[in-house]
């Protein structure tokens, strides 16, 4: 059985190479993203309409678990190694920290609404099927 034009990818494309770039997940040319994080109505190119996305904190809890992690060590090797005051801390961890986040997060956001098209995601429903 074939799945429906509708939710197929753009030959030699992946939910990732789509997201990471911010193209649309069924004709790989039009934009997801209307500014740095909020997502478009629909393509501008195919006319999809991207009401169906809803990463919710998908991104934030992907992106705050993989940026901690080395930051964290970081400054911890930081305050053991050397002990520098508080500030030295505000100019190398804190923005470590943004930027590492802010870098990460919009290629993930839209990784997760091309993720979210291709399988076909949808709010879960309770009761009975209908025949």
């Amino acid at each position: 059985m074939t799945e429906p034009t509708e939710h197929r990818l753009p030959p030699g494309q992946t939910p990732f190479s789509l997201g990471v770039r911010g193209r649309c997940p069924r004709c790989g040319e039009g934009h997801l993203f209307a500014g740095f994080l909020s997502l478009r109505k629909e393509c501008e190119v195919c006319g999809l309409d991207y009401s169906f996305a809803d990463p919710a904190d998908g991104p934030a809890f992907f992106v705050m678990s993989i940026v901690a992690v080395p930051i964290t060590i970081f400054a911890i090797w930081l305050e053991l190694g050397y002990s520098p005051p508080f500030w030295v801390h505000l100019l190398t961890t804190f923005p470590l920290l943004i930027l590492g986040s802010m870098a990460l997060l919009r290629p993930f956001k839209g990784w997760l609404v091309c993720s979210q098209f291709i399988n076909k995601a949808a709010e879960g429903r309770f009761g009975l099927r209908k025949p």
